[in-house]
C-alpha cells in the first residue's frame, strides 16, 4: 500500500555545512610547492618579499612575516619604527613553477602593531574600494602591460634583445613575434594556467617592445596580477638571457611603454556603464560620464601617480618617434575609439585611461583614478562633449615634468585624499620622494636613468 504523504510532518531541507577553505599550507602542498614568496610592494612599486618554506606556511598565514620597514624602501618608516608584518591574502595565492619548480607567491598586506599600514599601496587601494562599496559600486579593471626585452652590447649600450628587430615600424611584425616565440608563449601558457585569460600577445610599436593581455577582473585582483606579471615576465626573460624592463622611455627615439587601464563600475553583478540612449553617441550612462568627468578634472593631479618617474616625462614630452607616433596624450581630453586622447572610449562597456606608464604602481594608479571618478560622481561633473571640437571643454596640457606633476598633486585635495585614504601623511611623503627624485636627475636619457629605472618596477 502506498503511503499518503499529505499527512506526514514537513521538515526543511538540511543545508550542508560549507567546507572550510583550504589553508595556505594545504594549498601549497597540494601543488607541490616547497617555498612561498610573501610579497608586497612599496610606494614606488618595488616588489619586496621573504622566501618562506612550506613548513612555516601556517605561521605565515596566522602570524605573518616581519620586515624592517625602513629597509624596504618607500613605505613611510624610519629605522627606529616597529616591524612591518606582512599578512597574506589567501585569495591571491599563485603557484609559479615556471619561475622555479616548487615556488608560489602570495600577496600580503603590511601591518604595524596589529593595524594595516596606511603607507602600503595595496592597503590604500582596498580602502578606496571599500568606500566605493559603501556607495554600492565595484570597480573592475583591465591593464595593458607593455615592456621591452633588452640587452647591453659590448660597449654597455642598451639595445633590443632581438638583434634583427630593426624595422622603422615594427608594430605587429609577425617575424619579430616568432623570434621571441619561446618567451611570449611561456608567459602566455603561465597566464592561462593561472586562469588569467591571456587572449593576445603582440609586438608593440617600438623595436624590442611587447604587450601581453589578460582578462579584466575586480580592481584588486587586476593590480595583484600586474605585479605578478611583471615579476613573471622579468624572471622568464632572465632565464633566456634577456632583461625585461617596464621603464617608460628606455630609448629616446622610440615609443615608450604605457600601462593603460580599462575601467568600469558595477553594481549587483551588472555594469553601470552601458546606456543605449546616450545622446553623445558613445553608449555610456550618466554615471559613466560623471566618473569620466572626475578623472578628466583631476588628470593633472593624478599624473604624479600615473607617471611617477623623471623618465616618464621623456615619454609624454616626446613629439616624434621612429614609428611616427608617441601614443602618449599631452592633454586631458576624451573621445571615442581614438588613441590620441587621455581617455579613450573603446566601446560602451568601459573607459580606457591612457595616462599611465610602465613605472606606475598599479595599486596607487587605480586608487587615484577611483578617488577622482568618485568625486566626479559626487559632484555631478560634466566632462563636456567628446573630442576636441568647439563644444568640448578646453583643458590645459598635462604636467610637462615630474616636478610640475608633483606640484599639481599637492594642489589637488581629491588625489591627496585618495593617497591618504587609509591614513594621513602618505601624499605628502610621496610628493617629497618625487621632488627628491626630480632634483637627483642628471640629464637626458642615459646611463643614470637606465641604471635607476631599468629593473626598478
Amino acid at each position: 500500500m502506498a503511503t499518503d504523504t499529505s499527512t506526514l510532518p514537513r521538515t526543511e531541507p538540511v543545508s550542508p555545512v560549507p567546507a572550510a577553505a583550504p589553508s595556505l599550507a594545504e594549498r601549497a602542498r597540494a601543488d607541490g610547492v616547497r617555498f612561498l614568496l610573501a610579497l608586497f610592494v612599496d610606494l614606488t612599486g618595488k616588489p619586496c618579499a621573504k622566501l618562506v618554506p612550506v613548513e612555516a606556511a601556517d605561521e605565515l598565514q596566522h602570524e605573518g612575516v616581519g620586515f624592517a620597514g625602513y629597509a624596504v624602501g618607500a613605505i613611510g618608516q624610519q629605522p627606529c619604527d616597529p616591524d612591518l608584518i606582512a599578512i597574506p591574502d589567501l585569495d591571491s595565492y599563485t603557484p609559479l613553477p615556471w619561475v622555479r619548480e616548487g615556488l608560489a607567491l602570495v600577496h600580503c598586506d603590511p601591518h604595524v602593531e596589529g593595524r594595516a599600514w596606511h603607507f602600503a599601496p595595496r592597503v590604500i587601494l582596498k580602502k578606496l574600494l571599500a568606500e566605493a562599496k559603501a556607495r554600492q559600486l565595484e570597480l573592475f579593471a583591465g591593464a595593458e602591460v607593455e615592456y621591452f626585452l633588452v640587452n647591453r652590447n659590448e660597449d654597455g649600450v642598451l639595445v633590443p634583445a632581438d638583434g634583427k628587430d630593426v624595422e622603422a615600424r615594427p608594430c605587429y611584425d609577425a617575424r619579430g613575434l616568432t623570434r621571441m616565440y619561446d618567451h611570449l608563449t611561456g608567459i602566455s601558457a603561465a597566464m592561462n594556467a593561472l586562469g588569467w585569460g591571456n587572449y593576445a600577445n603582440d609586438h608593440e610599436d617600438a623595436n624590442g617592445q611587447f604587450e601581453q593581455n589578460f582578462a579584466y577582473s575586480d580592481a584588486l585582483t587586476t593590480a595583484d596580477r600586474v605585479i605578478t606579471a611583471r615579476y613573471l615576465i622579468s624572471m622568464l626573460a632572465e632565464q633566456r638571457g634577456m632583461t625585461a624592463t617596464f621603464m617608460p622611455k628606455p630609448f629616446a627615439d622610440r615609443t615608450g611603454s604605457g600601462m593603460h587601464l580599462h575601467l568600469s563600475l558595477w553594481r549587483d553583478g551588472e555594469s553601470q556603464f552601458p546606456d543605449a540612449e546616450d545622446p553623445r553617441g558613445l553608449g555610456l550612462s550618466p554615471l559613466a560620464y560623471r566618473f569620466l568627468g572626475g578623472i578628466l578634472e583631476h588628470a593633472p593631479g593624478m599624473q604624479a601617480v600615473l607617471a611617477p618617474t623623471v623618465n616618464s616625462y621623456k615619454r609624454t614630452g616626446a613629439t616624434s618617434t621612429r614609428s611616427g607616433a608617441t601614443w602618449s596624450p599631452r592633454r586631458a581630453t576624451y573621445g571615442g575609439n581614438d588613441r590620441t586622447h587621455f581617455v579613450r572610449i573603446p566601446d560602451h562597456h568601459r573607459i580606457e585611461l591612457r595616462g599611465g606608464d610602465g613605472s606606475a604602481n598599479p595599486y596607487l594608479a587605480l586608487a587615484a583614478a577611483l578617488a577622482a571618478g568618485l568625486d566626479g560622481i559626487a559632484r555631478d561633473v560634466d566632462p563636456g562633449a567628446p573630442g576636441t571640437g568647439p563644444d568640448a571643454i578646453v583643458r590645459p596640457e598635462l604636467p610637462p615634468t615630474l616636478l610640475h606633476a608633483v606640484e599639481a598633486l599637492s594642489a589637488d585635495p581629491v588625489v591627496i585624499g585618495g593617497l591618504d585614504a587609509a591614513g594621513p601623511g602618505v601624499a605628502e611623503y610621496f610628493a617629497a620622494l618625487k621632488r627628491e627624485e626630480f632634483f637627483d636627475w642628471h640629464g637626458t636619457v642615459g646611463s643614470w636613468e637606465h641604471d635607476r629605472y631599468l629593473t626598478a618596477f
